[in-house]
């Protein structure tokens, strides 16, 4: 066995080194091989020196790792199950290697095994470790577990041990048993065990922890176990996020858990956004599980800089190859800061504390490809979130990740063998995707069968549309049969093949795989749909909303909440929820919440949900429901209730040297329920132990603590229970000391409580003190003290007898604290504990500005779970709320509001609180008091708007009426009726203008504008009749004349009669309300086709010209400027031709004879001489009669149009008999027709105005065309373009050009031009480039339409002549098709993608 591992050894570190000179190979290996094969390793290379020469050429690829790879643990040799007798020994083996070297843990039956007992024995050595038990019983049948585990993961294998009693016919037998039974036993071989029923009982339960990043949380639980058997311990279980235990959490450097002695404890030292969630603790024993769970919120700390966003969250790393991960994340909620903007990505290797940023620039996209990590190496890497204001904290790093090819384990562990010759491995299949991404996908294949030991590698090709395979690995070489390809086309769709390789040479590629599409970029999720809120408890709400619609790879939801009218949102969770519904907990009961939803993917977060119905914090049920329930809330982990909070202020009462007597105030929020019963402990004074005091527990507040030590200093605390259990202890007690009171005076008064609060008075009551002092009590004091201040006013200079008092001359508003001192014959005593402070405020009556109700509101002093508001009219109480009277309780306030008051209403209201010491307050409204209120009800219900200047109006130019009022203050909702035509106001001045185009005569009359503002209205009006209206009107015409003379000229319209199967006008010095009309003999005609204005051309399409379409054809246009009139007379008359003209083509020459109308009475004939011409293709009838002529010396001659009507004959003629001009002509024309053709052109790709963030690479590319192929060249600002190593000029195939700028700055911001160009001529093209900094802005540059140049081309202009087909030879059988040339390859876009 060693010297197998030795060798293993050997192979695995000489597979990973180069083949260098043996001296060298000597040396590295001879710096990790253990020490005894160091003794080994020169025969070792003896025997393989014949091959290096031979593979050294072939191995420069591979590079040398001298270090140790660092890999997970892993088992080399597993634990084997045993059946052994009892008293005998019996012990486990196994190996495990990994780097760093892995810890071994033992458990048995799940429970980690208490190794310090004495019981058993550990031991671990060189990777082999190993457990004994000396000396077996039957409480070691179990199943035992070694974990195995360093920094990069753990791993575990299981085995049983049989213990069984010894019998005396088996002792001959026991050597047989033990030799051929124990490699095959194996758990399901193990007899049945029948477990203890062991019942939990949680006495102290952790609840909901509400904390921030960088702080530190703590989870306890205690509990009882019924039997406790110290062999038969239950198991501590913790969990996060949900009843599926989705994450189980073990001791780490992010969690502690303590365990023993009925009490567990888990801890986070340092908080981070990622430990938010519900956490669970589980017990679990053999015989069954008990529960329990509270949630963990975690807020965003303190950031960098104000209004930076908060962390990333969730970090997690996939694809780790040997040169590259893919790191992805969640983003934080952005409640109150700004949107973010993108990610930085960091990284650290590990060993070292140097972060290095991977990405310049921020990525919106919440996952990212980390490259140009070494083979080897492991790092960590932690995000950073960027918005306007800075740059947010980094998340929680993530697990060191080893950079290492998933093949490299097997290299190492595995043999390897110099062989002289061999052959390239076969053709991977079975190409899928395992992961698709918008520039990336991740690849997996099978392998192909391989039998040889030179190792094995495979590179990737990658096919776009085009057809053209491209490689895509060319200097990094594929171990894994799993890759990921980076830096594809968004939206576009691929095929990939693999080859294997091997030194021997490359495979065939592999069958090409499905055609694979990378993603498209859809956005953000939509908004979440309705948002519902529910009551749970007195301090949480349960919200569940509607998915979003459009989800978008959703990854969950964030949850904020606001309590109503306040519009400061928070959010309720900082971790991502997958659920459609959560429980937002740590609410202030009475307070009234809404709530919304937003949801998130890798992009960021979507628009809010619409807000929910605001809902008032309170427990789902009532007192009652609880009351009758409470036998089942007992047994069913009081899922509805709470705990108390903690009792306060301990005091004591007497003490006679051996007892003392105990008072304090009961809890201020006591869970849902009456509190039931307390509980008191003792501890002497400098020391840590607590004792109870009694059993069983105290129902008063009142209690005789009995036998202490007379001069003993003792402390106190005190529990609190309800139907929930038991609440938190409450703050020690100060030191008191065990000597018996002696002093004359009296004790201190206790439980003071309040009624009838008044703003300048409050009525006081308390218990008489329980030490009288030396005599009996004749009266008390009552002192007063403002909050915040230590300076006692006595209310009272005379003792009062009775224990009540109205302490007058308050300030209404102000908070004080109360005291009461007893009085004996002896003197005044000892003063009572300070009471709570208690607000001086009583019932207010006042009428609600914005509604005009009339409002009574009382806020307590006093509140608690139960407590209720009992209004009163006239000491009844108010139960007919027919009339309008409603009562609105939120929180520690009660208002009743009369919604339809009257006259009736007045008399003496008066308020009281349940559950509290006795809060109660009055008002009386009399009935003066009543009518003035519901005046003024009325003022605020039926406003009105006051005026500044009443309804009136200014001629403005073009003869425009501008009617106005202004107002003495508007809001932004006000609202008018007047006209509908461009109708306005201004907050700021309270102006509301009305502008009218068109003042014309029908406008005569009365003008009323109607103003509502809320509740508010009002209305002016102008009367335009008679004079007044005249006077106007004049005006507004001299000022529509005076605009269209001064600053439109005459309005004048040129029109055409040019008439070809249409009648045309062109107009010009239009409006948009102009209006245009055809007639015919003043009928007016309304054509199929609308007269276009806006291009400035009316045609009226006619058919065809006869003579029931010859007449007179009328024009007009008309606005508010006046009217314009042109007219044709179309008489069906044949002397509307002209005379011939010539004009030459590319085609021939053109014999014209231009007609104002053609119609079908008309007939026309052509001669050449006296030959006449019949109708064909060189002759086309329309409206303007044309014939082609292809010049040659034979249409040398005079030639003819006759046109015929029905009345006369017209005749015009034209000699061509001349010296060749025209011949002359049509060469000409015909060679720039075809420099037109074939000059060079620009295709398309450029865009009008590119928008570039500094620093990145500028790409300009189009297609290009001419032929013979043009030349290209670029210009910046007019000059030329110099390429260098910034500058990239590129013209590939001819075809497509492109101007690549590396690494752009702001100097690189202006106008480029392209420039292309043969000898036929070309064009020149503008780009404008506008450069920007990041964290600017991204400009809005406008592109400025400028029409391409043409550049003219050479003269003179050769046309090439067809060259002189040869006689046809025979025809040749029929050759295959050359293959296609490859086009060009894929490139990237020109200029970033532009979004909207």
């Amino acid at each position: 066995m060693r010297s197998m591992w030795d060798q293993s050894e050997a192979v695995a570190d000489f597979s990973c080194f180069s083949i260098v000179s043996p001296e060298k190979q000597v040396q590295k290996i001879s710096t990790w091989a253990p020490c005894k094969f160091q003794r080994r390793s020169h025969q070792a290379l003896s025997e393989v020196s014949e091959c290096l020469p031979s593979l050294k050429a072939k191995m420069l690829d591979k590079y040398v790792r001298e270090e140790p790879m660092i890999r997970g643990p892993k088992f080399l040799a597993r634990l084997r199950s045993h059946t052994v007798y009892e008293n005998t020994p019996v012990k486990l083996i196994c190996t495990v290697d990994g780097f760093p070297q892995p810890i071994v843990k033992w458990y048995k039956d799940d429970v980690i095994l208490n190794v310090s007992s004495g019981k058993y024995m550990v031991e671990s050595k060189g990777g082999i470790h190993s457990l004994e038990i000396p000396r077996c019983t039957t409480d070691d049948t179990a199943q035992y577990i070694a974990v195995a585990g360093n920094s990069h993961g753990q791993v575990s294998c299981q085995a049983s041990i049989v213990v069984k009693r010894f019998k005396q016919e088996d002792e001959s037998s026991l050597s047989f048993v033990f030799f051929f039974l124990y490699p095959v036993l194996s758990a399901a071989m193990l007899p049945k065990i029948h477990y203890t029923k062991i019942n939990i009982t949680f006495l102290e339960k952790f609840g909901p922890v509400f904390a921030s990043e960088g702080g530190s949380a703590s989870l306890t639980a205690t509990m009882t176990l019924e039997p406790n058997l110290a062999n038969l311990q239950p198991e501590a279980q913790w969990y996060r996020d949900g009843n599926c235990y989705k994450v189980r959490l073990f001791d780490s450097k992010w969690v502690k858990i303590d365990t023993g002695r009925g009490v567990t404890t888990l801890t986070i030292p340092t908080l981070f956004k990622d430990d938010e969630g519900l956490y669970t603790l589980r017990m679990v024993t053999k015989g069954g599980t008990a529960e329990h769970s509270a949630f963990v919120s975690v807020a965003d700390g303190p950031p960098p800089v104000p209004k930076a966003p908060g962390a990333p969250m969730d970090i997690k790393i996939h694809d780790a190859n040997r040169d590259y991960v893919i790191v992805s994340w969640k983003p934080p909620n952005t409640t109150t800061e700004g949107p973010i903007l993108g990610y930085f990505v960091d990284k650290c290797e590990v060993g070292t504390e140097n972060w290095a940023q991977c990405n310049d620039h921020p990525i919106k996209i919440c996952k990212y490809p980390v490259s140009g990590l070494f083979e080897g190496h492991s790092y960590y890497f932690r995000v950073r979130a960027v918005n306007s204001h800075g740059i947010s904290k980094p998340c929680r790093m993530s697990d060191p990740i080893a950079a290492l090819d998933p093949t490299e384990f097997e290299k190492l562990h595995g043999g390897f063998s110099w062989i002289s010759e061999g052959k390239p491995p076969g053709a991977p299949s079975g190409i899928s995707v395992s992961e698709i991404d918008r520039t990336y996908v991740v690849l997996s294949w099978k392998a192909p069968a391989y039998s040889s030991k030179a190792p094995m590698w495979y590179f990737i090709e990658k096919c776009l549309e085009s057809g053209a395979w491209q490689r895509v690995n060319t200097q990094v070489p594929i171990r894994s049969p799993r890759y990921a390809v980076f830096d594809l086309a968004e939206g576009k769709q691929y095929q990939f093949r693999v080859l294997s390789a091997n030194i021997y040479g490359n495979s065939e590629p592999s069958e090409p795989s499905a055609t694979i599409e990378t993603l498209q970029l859809k956005g953000v999720p939509s908004a979440p749909g309705q948002v519902i809120a529910t009551r749970e408890s007195d301090t949480s709400v349960l919200i569940q909303w509607a998915p979003p619609k459009e989800p978008n790879n959703l990854i969950g939801y964030y949850i904020d909440q606001c309590v109503k009218g306040s519009m400061d949102w928070e959010s309720a969770n900082h971790k991502p929820r997958k659920n459609t519904k959560f429980v937002v907990s740590g609410l202030t009961k009475g307070e009234t919440y809404v709530f919304r939803v937003q949801a998130i993917n890798e992009i960021g977060l979507s628009d809010e949900s619409q807000e929910s119905s605001p809902l008032t914090v309170k427990a789902a049920l009532s007192q009652v429901v609880v009351s009758l329930l409470h036998l089942y809330i007992l047994k069913s982990d009081t899922a509805f209730l709470a705990h108390p909070s903690a009792p306060y202020d301990i005091g004591v009462l007497s003490c006679d040297g051996h007892s003392m007597v105990l008072n304090w105030k009961k809890p201020l929020h006591s869970g849902g329920s009456k509190i039931k019963e307390y509980y008191v402990d003792k501890r002497r004074s400098g020391t840590t132990m607590w004792r109870e005091i009694h059993i069983p527990p105290v129902t008063e507040r009142l209690y005789k603590v009995e036998g202490l030590t007379e001069g003993a200093v003792y402390q106190f605390h005190v529990y609190a229970a309800n139907l929930a259990g038991l609440g938190p202890a409450s703050k020690h007690s100060a030191d008191f000391t065990c000597e018996a009171w002696t002093m004359p005076e009296p004790g201190p008064a206790y439980d003071l409580t309040f009624t009838e609060v008044r703003d300048d008075s409050v009525v006081v009551e308390w218990q008489k003190p329980v030490y009288p002092g030396s005599g009996p009590i004749t009266g008390y004091h009552v002192e007063y003290a403002k909050k915040g201040t230590s300076e006692w006013t006595t209310a009272n200079q005379t003792a009062v007898s009775h224990r009540f008092h109205k302490v007058t001359n308050l300030e209404v508003g102000t908070s004080y604290l109360f005291r009461v001192r007893a009085v004996n014959a002896a003197g005044v005593g000892m003063a009572s504990m300070a009471s709570d402070p208690v607000t001086a405020k009583e019932v207010s009556c006042v009428v609600d500005e914005k509604s005009g109700d009339i409002v009574m509101s009382f806020e307590s002093c006093q509140i608690s779970e139960g407590s209720q508001f009992i209004w009163k009219k006239d000491y009844k109480e108010i139960t007919d709320f027919s009339k309008g009277v409603v009562i609105k309780t939120e929180g520690s306030t009660s208002k009743m509001i009369f919604t339809n008051a009257d006259k009736e209403d007045f008399g003496t209201y008066s308020v009281s609180v349940t559950n509290t010491e006795g809060v109660s307050s009055s008002h009386t409204i009399t009935a003066e008091g009543m009518t003035l209120m519901l005046a003024l009800s009325y003022e605020i219900r039926h406003p009105i708007i006051p005026l500044k200047s009443e309804l009136a109006y200014k001629i403005l130019e073009r003869g425009r009426m501008r009617f106005w009022l202004q107002a003495e203050e508007i809001s932004s909702k006000v609202t008018y009726k007047f006209f509908p035509n461009k109708m306005g106001h201004d907050v700021s001045t309270g102006i509301i203008e009305f502008i009218m185009d068109h003042f014309t005569e029908e406008n005569e009359g009365t003008f009323t504008c109607q103003i509502t503002d809320g509740g508010g209205k009002a209305q002016s009006s102008l009367v335009l009749i008679g004079d007044a209206f005249k006077a106007a009107l004049a005006e507004a015409d001299f000022q529509r004349r005076e605009y269209i003379r001064v600053k439109e000229g005459k309005g004048s319209k040129k029109i055409h009669d040019n008439i070809c199967n249409y009648v045309l006008f062109q107009v010009a010095n239009l409006k948009k309300e102009s209006v245009f009309h055809w007639f015919k003999e003043d009928t007016e005609i309304i054509p199929d086709v609308k007269p276009d204005l806006g291009s400035g051309v009316c045609k009226l399409p006619i058919k065809l010209f006869s003579l029931k379409t010859a007449g007179l054809y009328k024009a007009t246009i008309s606005d508010d400027r006046g009217k314009d009139m042109s007219q044709i007379d179309i008489s069906g008359k044949g002397a509307s031709a002209a005379e011939l003209v010539i004009s030459c083509t590319a085609t021939g020459i053109q014999l014209q004879c231009h007609m104002k109308y053609y119609t079908s009475e008309m007939n026309i004939t052509w001669y050449h001489g006296e030959t006449k011409l019949s109708h064909g293709e060189k002759t086309v009838i329309g409206g303007t009669p044309a014939m082609v002529i292809e010049p040659s010396d034979k249409d040398k001659g005079k030639y003819s149009i006759f046109i015929t009507d029905p009345e006369n004959s017209h005749k015009r003629t034209l000699d061509l008999s001349g010296d060749g001009q025209y011949s002359l002509s049509f060469s000409l024309s015909q060679a720039e027709a075809y420099a037109e053709k074939n000059r060079g052109k620009v295709v398309g790709g450029l865009p009008d105005v590119v928008t570039i963030m500094e620093k990145k690479t500028l790409s300009l590319t189009c297609t290009v065309r001419g032929d013979p192929k043009p030349q290209v060249s670029w210009l910046k600002n007019g000059a030329d373009v110099e390429p260098d190593d910034q500058y990239v000029v590129s013209l590939d195939q001819g075809k497509f050009a492109s101007l690549t700028i590396k690494g752009v700055s702001m100097e690189d911001s202006g106008r480029y031009t392209m420039i292309v160009q043969n000898k036929y001529g070309g064009e020149s093209v503008d780009i404008v480039v506008s450069v920007y900094r990041h964290g600017e802005k991204i400009p809005e540059a406008k592109p400025t339409l400028t029409p391409k140049t043409i550049i003219p081309p050479k003269l003179p202009i050769e046309i090439p002549q067809p060259k002189t087909q040869p006689a046809p030879a025979p025809a040749p059988a029929p050759s295959p098709a050359p293959p296609k040339a490859a086009p060009g390859r894929g490139m990237k876009s020109p200029t970033p993608t532009r979004r909207k």
